[in-house]
Order: structure tokens, then C-alpha cells, then sequence
């Protein structure tokens, strides 16, 4: 196998995984455990899912999908920021399948893995990445970047209830 399909298909298994273990883990919570965070200072589960949703739309959705760049991270920090079970849920699920088809789409053409898609795009901003970026960069980032946040999520689930439940199918 050409390393640039190994590479796409090692990301396909690893964000499929986070995919699964994250919805589970929000599956288990209520509105009120998915707006609480432990101190003014840190983020709620609401703002972790609603930044993995702005990562997600600016730096794949905005290519994949040739859209408009709208996210509003500064809102995705809001302390407070109000978001039910099911919006997270769906977020999540949301952001998940973009990365995913994203990836499926990289398999059927894995010579983009070195193109460069926003060197002619306005500048980025609040960014890991800049316009120069290949899409093998901004995977990598995007693997780095939801490992950590769905980690927080799973692990301020645990805080909230305790013991969760896995299903391994």
C-alpha cells in the first residue's frame, strides 16, 4: 500500500474510534451535565463540542464543500453557552461525519494529501495552520486537535457521572 492511502485509511480507524467512544459518552449525559464545567475558568462540554464543530466547518467543511468561512469562535468559549443533549449529540455526530467523508473522499485521491487548498483563500485565523498548509498537515492537525477536545469530553462525562457505560460492537 502507497503510504499516503496508509496514512488516510491509520486516520479513517482513529477518527471513527473517537467518533463512537465521544457519542457514547454524550449519549449518557443531560442537558444539565453537558453545560456544567468544574470552574468559571474552564470549558463545558457545550464549548469543547461546539469548538470541535468550528475546527471541523473552518479548516475541512469550508474546502470539502467549497463554502464561506462562518464560524464564530470567540461564541464557542462563551462561559454559559446553552446547548441541550441533542445538540451535542448532533454536533459532534455532524463533525464526525464531515471528517470522516472528507477522509473517504482523500482515499479515492490520496494525491491531494499534498495539495495546498487555502493558498488561495483569505487568510486563516485561530489557526494550528496557515494558507500554505498541505491537507496532510491539516489532518494531522485535526487528529491532534479532536483527540485532546473529545478526551476532555469523555473525561468531564466521567467526572459527572462516575462509571460510564461502553458498548464494544
Amino acid at each position: 500500500m502507497e503510504i499516503a492511502s496508509e496514512v488516510i485509511e491509520s486516520m479513517l480507524v482513529k477518527f471513527k474510534s473517537e467518533r463512537k467512544w465521544t457519542l457514547q459518552a454524550i449519549e449518557q449525559l443531560t442537558d444539565e451535565d453537558i453545560m456544567w464545567s468544574p470552574n468559571t475558568d474552564s470549558n463545558s462540554i457545550a464549548n469543547l463540542v461546539a469548538h470541535i464543530h468550528g475546527c471541523v466547518h473552518s479548516r475541512i467543511e469550508t474546502i470539502f464543500r467549497d463554502i464561506p468561512d462562518t464560524r464564530d469562535r470567540d461564541r464557542e468559549f462563551e462561559r454559559g453557552l446553552k446547548m441541550s443533549n441533542e445538540q451535542a449529540y448532533g454536533m459532534t455526530k455532524e463533525a464526525f461525519d464531515i471528517i470522516i467523508q472528507y477522509l473517504e473522499h482523500l482515499r479515492a485521491k490520496p494525491d491531494l494529501l499534498l495539495s495546498q487548498p487555502f493558498i488561495e483563500r483569505p487568510p486563516l485565523t485561530h489557526s494550528q495552520v496557515n494558507n500554505e498548509t498541505t491537507v496532510l498537515n491539516l489532518m494531522i492537525a485535526m487528529v491532534r486537535e479532536v483527540h485532546y477536545h473529545t478526551g476532555q469530553i469523555i473525561y468531564a462525562a466521567k467526572i459527572r457521572k462516575g462509571q460510564l457505560t461502553w458498548r464494544y460492537d
